[in-house]
């Protein structure tokens, strides 16, 4: 039996579903896209990377050719943290809501 892609984790504030890949491990995993639901349905996409993730793929790039050979990086809803795994992604989240939530933070989806 194949085990689910999806990831979901419920805090009193929001509920966000991962989308974790075929090798991804929850506690390290430094590079997933989710979707973010607050009580009132809203919904918002995030791509959270570590720093380290985004130098791999930058240093990818050079040989592919990507973003001008790796000169740059952009991802309209990414949120950069400084550690892997899906709990110090739903803290940073958790920050986000603290700080006057994800609006203007982070792109809505409805």
């Amino acid at each position: 039996m194949e085990s689910s892609p999806f990831k979901i984790i419920k805090t009193p504030r929001f509920r966000v579903q991962f989308i974790l890949g075929a090798d991804d491990d929850p506690l390290t995993v430094e590079n997933i896209d989710a979707v973010v639901t607050a009580p009132d349905k809203t919904r918002w996409s995030v791509t959270f990377l570590t720093l380290g993730e985004i130098s791999r793929i930058m240093d990818r790039w050079v040989g592919t050719g990507e973003a001008l050979g790796g000169h740059f990086f952009q991802c309209p809803d990414l949120v950069i943290v400084r550690e892997g795994g899906l709990d110090a992604m739903v803290k940073a989240l958790e920050g986000i809501f603290d700080e006057g939530g994800p609006e203007g933070v982070l792109p809505r989806l409805n």
